[in-house]
């Protein structure tokens, strides 16, 4: 068994507590967060640890931080991820780094899950920047139906830190429970994912889950100890940590 531990940076938390325990990294890319300052740092760090690049794009609102639904049509998001997708493939090709993946964010991320013009206009974006990118979306969903259909490599997502509804989308951060902050509990929900193919919903419900990454959030509380906790868990349970692709 293996699986890709990636996180979101570039983003104004702690990189640096995760990036021990990560073998990918999802970096700003000027929508919800990031510059050209921010996107060359994290390029940088991310290298020194030996981790997969990949752009994190995203609805253009830094206001919200990008959870917020702008209702854009597909060319108008067409064009916002292949502009960020290039903002950082510049900069990466200027650091001799390669981009080797896209995964968007936060509500930009939940819509392509359900919405198929959407999930197609940010699957045309990332074939229009590099073909040979692979995309990420939320395991099952109609993100990675979209890539597939483009002709891209895809990856399914799924969360350590993250709750789940019964219909196996992510529980809104909007209810009480929907992130997991303890370590432990996100440490053997990862281990379910990857050993059973499985998630508890909130409601007692098993979700089937096939995933290839599974995701930790640099803005959960104790970040660092939840990433660790995985981490090691995943390993002590012989699951084999590697980047996608590699």
């Amino acid at each position: 068994m293996r699986v890709d531990l990636n996180a979101d940076l570039g983003e104004g938390y702690d990189d640096a507590a995760l990036m021990p325990f990560l073998t990918s990294v999802n970096v700003a890319c000027g929508g919800h967060a990031g510059d050209a300052a921010t996107m060359t740092a994290t390029i940088a760090a991310a290298r020194a640890h030996g981790l997969a690049i990949g752009a994190h794009p995203s609805y253009p609102d830094r206001e919200s931080f990008g959870r917020r639904e702008l209702g854009l049509e597909p060319a108008e998001i067409e064009a916002t991820v292949a502009e960020q997708v290039r903002a950082l493939a510049a900069i990466a090709a200027e650091a001799g780094a390669e981009l080797l993946h896209v995964k968007p964010h936060g509500a930009l991320y939940n819509v392509a899950a359900r919405d198929l013009r959407t999930a197609r206009a940010v699957a045309r974006a990332v074939r229009a920047v590099a073909p040979a990118l692979r995309l990420v979306g939320l395991a099952g969903s109609l993100l990675v139906e979209a890539a597939t259909e483009a002709g891209l490599a895809t990856a399914g997502e799924a969360f350590a830190d993250r709750r789940y509804t019964a219909n196996g989308s992510l529980a809104p951060r909007s209810i009480a429970r929907a992130l997991i902050a303890d370590p432990l509990e996100a440490a053997e929900q990862a281990v379910r994912i990857v050993r059973e193919r499985e998630v508890i919903a909130i409601g007692g419900e098993r979700i089937v889950v096939h995933a290839q990454t599974l995701c930790l959030h640099g803005d959960s509380p104790g970040a660092a100890d939840i990433a660790r906790a995985v981490h090691d868990r995943l390993r002590g349970a012989g699951v084999e940590l590697r980047a996608l692709g590699g």
